[in-house]
C-alpha cells in the first residue's frame, strides 16, 4: 500500500524539496502540505495520512502543540519530528507529546523515506544515537516534567519487562528476538502487550516511559 504523507513546515522551499524526494521513491506519495500547526491539524482531518512530517518552530501555532492534538484526536497519523539540530530542545517534549520519532532536516532522501516507512509501519522506535540524544535533553530541563507512573511496571510480567528495556535501547524487534532467542512473532506479541498494559501509543512511548520511570537510566 502507498503511504500517505502530510509535510508540514513554513518555509516553502523545505517543503518543496521534501515533497520532490518522497514523491520520487515508490510506495510513498506527499498528498498534501501546511504552514503551520492550525493548518496541519486541519489536513490531518482532512486528508488522513498516514505519516505527518512536522516541523517544530512555526507560527500561529507551533509543532508540539500540533503533534498533541493530532495523536489525541482520532487518527491513525503518525507523527515524524523534523529538527534542525540533533539537540533541538524540544525534541523530549515533541516525543512525550506523542511523536513516533524525529528526522534531522539534512536527512538523506534515502534517510528520509526509510523514516518514513520505519514510522508507517508501526515499527517506530530511537536507535541507541537518538535515545542518547534525548535522555540528555531530559536531564538538561530545569524543571523536568512531570514522571510516567512507576507502578505501570508492575503490570508486565517478567519476560514483558526485559522487552522494554531492550526497546528502549534502541533495538529492534528482530534484534531483541536474536538477543532472547525467541522467535520474532513472540516479541512482536510482547511489544503488542506492553503497549496495553502501559497505555501508550508506540515503540517511541515506550522507550520514553522506560526512562522516565528509571527502569532504565543513561549509561
Amino acid at each position: 500500500m502507498t503511504i500517505r504523507v502530510l509535510i508540514v513546515d513554513d518555509q516553502m522551499m523545505v517543503r518543496e524539496g521534501f515533497s520532490v524526494l518522497l514523491n520520487a521513491m515508490d510506495g510513498i506519495e506527499v498528498v498534501g502540505e501546511a504552514v503551520d500547526g492550525r493548518e496541519a491539524i486541519a489536513q490531518v482531518a482532512a486528508l488522513r495520512p498516514d505519516v505527518v512530517l512536522m516541523d517544530i518552530r512555526m507560527p500561529v501555532m507551533n509543532g508540539l502543540d500540533a503533534t498533541r492534538e493530532i495523536v489525541a484526536s482520532d487518527t491513525d497519523a503518525k507523527v515524524l519530528v523534523l529538527t534542525t539540530f540533533d539537540l533541538d530542545e524540544y525534541v523530549y517534549q515533541a516525543l512525550r507529546a506523542g511523536a513516533s520519532g524525529f528526522l534531522l532536516k539534512d536527512a538523506s532522501a534515502r534517510q528520509l523515506a526509510d523514516g518514513v516507512r520505519v514510522v508507517a509501519s508501526g515499527e517506530a522506535l530511537l536507535a541507541p544515537t537518538v535515545t542518547k540524544r534525548l535522555i540528555l535533553e531530559f536531564s538538561k530541563l530545569s524543571v523536568p516534567p512531570k514522571l510516567a507512573d512507576p507502578s505501570g511496571v508492575e503490570e508486565l510480567t517478567e519476560r514483558e519487562t526485559e522487552v522494554l528495556v531492550l526497546i528502549a535501547q534502541g533495538l529492534s524487534n528482530a534484534e531483541i528476538a536474536d538477543r532472547l532467542i525467541v522467535a520474532e512473532s513472540t516479541i512482536k506479541t510482547h511489544v503488542s502487550r506492553i503497549l496495553v498494559k502501559l497505555g501508550l501509543r508506540d515503540r517511541t512511548q515506550a522507550a520514553v516511559f522506560a526512562y522516565e520511570t528509571r527502569l532504565v537510566t543513561p549509561a
